[in-house]
């Protein structure tokens, strides 16, 4: 760990269409190669695909919504106590919440077999507003393992 002071926290600009920063930090995570207007452009095109299948729903409202589902709330750490490793559950703080949820909504999209990206995503995207798919696969897994874990709870500090 640093002895320095802490590194402060950068202020994330808004997307123009959304003016949401969520946006902004989902865009930035599915960038590759520093092609940001691209991953805007993709990114727009799934809330776009998302508001046509669901005419009740705006696309980004899906979007939130799937982002919410996709949440832990729980999860394991690794501690070494007496020369044994334990999985210690512990409660995920909201930042990093966000970005399990951003994180893995991005690697299961790029997992499925539709034919552009932005179909992709929109897909995932509706299966995680919906509660199914891989991302929440992902997450009941890693509530399982905290669940199975919580004897060890005595370990957190």
């Amino acid at each position: 760990m640093s002895r320095r002071r802490r590194a402060e926290k950068r202020k994330i600009q808004p997307d123009p269409q959304f003016g949401s920063e969520l946006a902004t930090k989902f865009v930035n995570c599915m960038m590759i190669d520093g092609k940001k207007s691209l991953a805007f452009k993709m990114f727009y095109q799934a809330v776009d695909t998302l508001a046509e299948s669901a005419p009740e729903n705006d696309g980004f409202g899906v979007f939130q919504t799937a982002i919410r589902n996709v949440k832990p709330l729980n999860e394991v750490k690794t501690r070494r106590i007496g020369g044994s490793n334990y999985q210690v559950p512990i409660r995920v703080k909201a930042n990093r919440q966000t970005t399990l949820a951003i994180r893995w909504l991005i690697s299961e999209s790029r997992k499925r077999k539709e034919k552009t990206y932005a179909l992709r995503l929109a897909g995932e995207l509706q299966d995680a507003a919906n509660g199914v798919g891989g991302t929440m696969k992902k997450r009941e897994i890693v509530h399982k393992m905290a669940e199975a874990n919580k004897a060890f709870s005595h370990f957190r500090f």
